[in-house]
């Protein structure tokens, strides 16, 4: 029998548990914070939504990475149901109809929990902009700037549309790439609004920003940061990966058979060409090659601003981060190839990337805010 692909039923008591997941972090920054004063307790509320969205990030690439997108194929709940606990029933009977489908008891759990973490991250953004707004009315001065978690939630709500259309138009390539995407702006955002609000220090150094050359620098990193995870998206969600399983070669050449135009095709089916043939593996390939050679452009071009930035005291943690983390995405990254996509090493690709982007954003915000040197 046919599902439909939206059914709202559920709906209240998925949040509910998206509530109750927000609760632990947001009382554990208000036990931890009672006696700090406003701005120190947003940003400690902002700095533990941050990481519960990273977590986010990396269990949504987990969900992709174990085929588990669709293992329930309605939304928000499994079959109707606000967890597979009520669609035990339905999971049985499409195993049994596909016993290599998409829906499967361990798959459609992951995929609940992906969702209930979300609507738990949209729950803490929400109690973000509350606060903000509630801080700014009292005391402008704090600043905390309310626009910006507003924005963000704004964007998490944009999320949440792009996640339900994930599961019902089918892991459509682009719609599954913006979602991946959104996650890292979502990242940037939130990142932005910790380093941007004062540590609440009395006395603080005044802010001096930095030459303007670091900013554009910091910005064209970012750019093209953005322009790789993109790539990096298409190559995972069109599962591109193992279209080459040597380095640094591909298929006992270094330049193979490629088809660009099928693989710059955005707008059509998982597996499919806009005008409905199967995928070719030359695109695959040239999807696959595309990357590979963006990720040695990037390499290089972001070594020379972990670099750059490391001759500005401010940046210099900064710097470290971005060079650990580059050399991390090159060895799995490498790893992703030459053994045959490794969970573990796909995850953390994915998760690298998201925080190659926070420390960029992190970075830019630095070099708008510097602390001016005491004398």
């Amino acid at each position: 029998m046919e599902n439909s692909l939206y059914d709202l039923s559920p709906l209240l008591r998925v949040l509910a548990i998206g509530a109750l997941i927000a609760s632990a972090p947001a009382l554990w920054v208000y036990l931890r914070n009672q006696r700090a004063d406003g701005a120190s307790r947003y940003r400690a509320l902002a700095a533990i939504t941050l990481f519960v969205t990273f977590d986010l990030v990396l269990f949504g690439a987990f969900t992709r990475l174990t085929d588990s997108g669709l293992g329930c194929p309605d939304w928000p709940g499994c079959y109707g149901n606000a967890s597979p606990l009520g669609a035990k029933h339905d999971i049985a009977m499409a195993q049994l109809a596909l016993p290599d489908g998409p829906v499967t008891h361990g798959k459609a759990w992951i995929e609940m929990v992906h969702r209930y973490m979300a609507t738990g991250v949209g729950a803490l953004i929400t109690l973000m902009t509350v606060w903000a707004w509630r801080m700014h009315r009292r005391s402008p001065a704090t600043g905390v700037n309310p626009w910006w978690p507003t924005v963000t939630l704004v964007w998490v709500c944009i999320q949440g549309a792009f996640g339900a259309l994930t599961v019902t138009m089918k892991l459509f390539p682009a719609i599954v790439s913006l979602h991946l995407l959104g996650g890292y702006t979502l990242l940037a955002l939130l990142v932005a609004q910790v380093a941007m609000v004062p540590r609440g220090a009395l006395g603080a150094a005044e802010p001096r920003p930095l030459p303007t050359r670091y900013r554009t620098a910091t910005m064209a990193g970012l750019v093209l940061l953005v322009l790789q995870a993109a790539s990096g998206a298409w190559v995972s969600t069109n599962y591109a990966v193992l279209a080459c399983t040597e380095f640094p070669g591909c298929q006992g050449e270094l330049w193979p058979a490629m088809d660009w135009a099928a693989a710059t095709e955005i707008w059509r089916p998982l597996g499919l060409t806009a005008s409905g043939d199967t995928l070719s593996f030359q695109a695959l390939t040239a999807m696959h090659m595309g990357h590979r050679t963006m990720a040695l452009l990037t390499f290089v071009l972001l070594g020379a601003l972990a670099w750059y930035w490391h001759r500005q005291p401010v940046l210099k943690k900064p710097a470290r981060w971005l060079a650990a983390l580059l050399l991390l995405q090159l060895a799995t990254g490498l790893s992703n190839v030459v053994l045959g996509w490794p969970l573990l090493a796909a995850v953390m690709h994915t998760g690298g990337a998201g925080a190659l982007v926070m420390v960029l954003v992190w970075a830019w915000v630095q070099c708008r805010n510097a602390p001016a040197a005491r004398h």
